[in-house]
């Protein structure tokens, strides 16, 4: 496998804590790039749902992998602290080449089955609230759409860059939640529209759609041979696009992560390929970031 290489681009990765933010994170460092991993849990503060996994982690993981790791804690539903952290990325770094934003906390409190309101996966829309939707809408595609707004500016200026919006396809048809399938398909036609109004400016915006993730979450609900790939297979999957000189021609896509695969020829790290992972009746994609 060929690794591009990165050596002198900037990435900042949102929601980087742990799951697919932190795959992400380790792919760009594998490739030799500086990446600022930012996210919530901190060894210095809160941690989401008191989980263990932080920023620092992830940032000592990606010096490890060969990159320059650096850390930021950041609430991403929150404009005003993602401008503050975009204005520091650039006065410390003098640019951002690659941002991606791989928050996800539309899982928080969900036990595999039910969510934490007790409302189980896949409930029909007239049985259920309509109230948690708001939350779904705030632990995706809005973070998504705080950090294009925030990068963008510095981009422009560039004339270059590339955003990536972590999300999961929806061409195939419903993914079997209600609210999960319209942030999923929110976020999607966020990297649409972002793509078309960034073009002038020769900046690239996509979506990327993993399979079912073997996250660390995956692993407390003892699903893990359920899950079709590692994090870091996403993360391959952002170097290789990073690295491509061409990727303007996929921009405005939703891309899968299997389907890069083959086309820069990277693999997982067991050094397999895994295949495009479909949401069946009885899949529950809590794999995702």
């Amino acid at each position: 496998m060929i690794k591009p290489d990165l050596r002198g681009k900037v990435c900042l990765v949102a929601g980087a804590s742990r799951g697919v933010g932190r795959g992400i994170a380790r792919g760009l460092g594998e490739a030799g790039a500086t990446v600022i991993v930012t996210a919530r849990s901190s060894e210095t503060g809160p941690r989401t749902e008191t989980r263990p996994e932080t920023i620092e982690d992830t940032s000592r993981e990606v010096d490890a992998a060969g990159g320059e790791g650096h850390h930021y804690i950041c609430d991403h539903r929150s404009e005003r602290s993602v401008d503050e952290l975009v204005h520091w990325c650039v006065r410390r770094f003098g640019r951002i080449d690659v941002a991606v934003s791989s928050v996800w906390s539309g899982n928080e409190g969900f036990d595999g089955e039910r969510y934490a309101d007790g409302v189980a996966w896949g409930t029909p829309f007239w049985r259920r609230s309509a109230e948690p939707f708001s939350g779904h809408l705030m632990s995706g595609p809005y973070p998504g759409l705080l950090l294009a707004r925030a990068v963008a500016p510095a981009m422009i200026s560039a004339r270059s860059g590339l955003i990536v919006l972590v999300s999961f396809g929806t061409k195939d048809g419903y993914l079997g939640d209600i609210f999960y399938d319209l942030a999923k398909a929110t976020t999607n036609r966020l990297a649409v529209a972002c793509a078309a109004d960034l073009a002038p400016h020769g900046i690239a915006c996509l979506g990327l759609s993993p399979g079912f993730v073997r996250t660390e979450r995956v692993r407390d609900l003892g699903q893990p041979e359920r899950a079709t790939e590692t994090p870091l297979y996403a993360g391959r999957a952002v170097a290789a696009l990073a690295g491509d000189a061409g990727v303007s021609s996929r921009s405005g896509q939703v891309l899968h992560v299997a389907d890069l695969a083959r086309a820069y020829g990277f693999t997982d790290a067991d050094g397999t390929q895994p295949e495009r992972f479909r949401i069946g009746p009885e899949e529950h994609n809590d794999g995702q970031p």
